[in-house]
């Protein structure tokens, strides 16, 4: 029974090691992690926008004018 215990406190040991070190190194590292994060959700959001920038005269134009303004609907004057 004591050998069993024993292999469980190591196996315990291990773990517990390994928490934190992989904790240590994402502290230590964070930065670059941070930084690598952050350029990949830049390439993934100008992978999605359409080749509009490459090629000028794509851009959508906005008209000279608009139509007339619309008034406000009434509400009743019985409420």
């Amino acid at each position: 029974m004591q050998k069993v215990i024993n292999v469980l406190a190591v196996a315990s040991t291990v773990v517990s090691a390994a928490v934190v070190g992989s904790g240590l190194y994402v502290y230590v590292n964070r930065a670059s992690i941070i930084d690598g994060v952050k350029q990949q959700a830049i390439e993934a959001a100008t992978g999605a926008l359409p080749d509009l920038l490459s090629s000028p005269g794509t851009l959508p134009t906005l008209p000279d004018t608009t139509g007339p303004a619309m008034a406000p609907p009434q509400m009743p004057k019985d409420l």
